[in-house]
């Protein structure tokens, strides 16, 4: 609030820069507000699996974009994403708080009017030429979760494609961690396992929880319950969301029954 006083109190002209300047800016301004959505979508730490203001805040902040930048397709690629993500919220915490992970998620309670927005701003983030950038592709993989009536209808081969795709286009080791998700659902645990290991192997993901949680997860379908609890526990060790750790260990107490 004392920066907005002092900005208008100084009467500093509002102006969108152009050219090389907007996109340098524009791409920095995109992953802050990214970091923010993704801060309240699934938070870092704490007690709370989710901090719903920040994703407010940050779809608030994207619609802004949009309309100040409308042939940005970047901008509205990263709408897109946010929109359908957030469709999911009401969904993704259970009665007393608990996450709800997507496959068991109650579809009914996905808020149909984000999901039109974002597939909405989707359609416009390609008509501009959005698979040139990584939120579009983002947003696509999201539509696809979003068109499915159940979890059984995902596509998920299309999704693996879209993440082959994505990590030509902006390769990090959190989207081969994906795609490498995508693959287990597409062509079996077996293949998933495959490049999780291989990620593994390369260090780059050290430290990061969400690696030993999905290896759990793909050797628990593959019936190698004693390394999956292995995991799942390695992971709840690393992670600093209590709502996350609790949910991390019962499942690996149920690799134990």
């Amino acid at each position: 609030m004392r920066a907005k006083r002092t900005l208008a109190a100084s009467q500093v002209p509002f102006e969108v820069p152009e050219g090389p300047d907007l996109a340098g800016r524009l791409d920095s301004v995109l992953e802050v507000v990214y970091l923010v959505f993704n801060e309240g979508y699934s938070a870092t730490a704490g007690d709370d699996w989710m901090r719903p203001a920040l994703c407010e805040e940050a779809l608030r902040l994207g619609r802004i974009l949009a309309e100040l930048a409308p042939e940005e397709p970047e901008v509205h690629g990263l709408v897109a994403l946010m929109e359908i993500q957030a469709s999911r919220s009401r969904a993704r915490v259970g009665p007393t708080g608990e996450p709800v992970l997507l496959l068991d998620q109650n579809r009914a309670l996905w808020d149909r009017l984000l999901i039109g927005r974002g597939l909405r701003a989707l359609d416009r983030a390609e008509e501009l030429g959005g698979a040139l950038g990584p939120y579009a592709p983002q947003g696509a993989i999201a539509a696809c979760h979003a068109r499915a009536l159940s979890a059984e209808e995902t596509d998920w081969q299309r999704i693996a494609a879209l993440y082959d795709g994505l990590a030509q286009l902006a390769p990090s080791p959190v989207v081969d961690l994906n795609r490498a998700v995508a693959f287990g659902m597409a062509f079996g645990p077996a293949a998933g396992l495959e490049l999780v290991d291989a990620l593994a192997a390369e260090g780059a993901l050290e430290g990061y929880h969400l690696l030993p949680s999905v290896r759990g997860d793909l050797l628990a379908k593959l019936d190698r319950h004693s390394e999956a609890r292995g995991e799942f526990e390695r992971a709840a060790g690393m992670t600093r969301n209590e709502r996350e750790r609790t949910l991390l260990l019962a499942r690996a107490r149920e690799c134990g029954r």
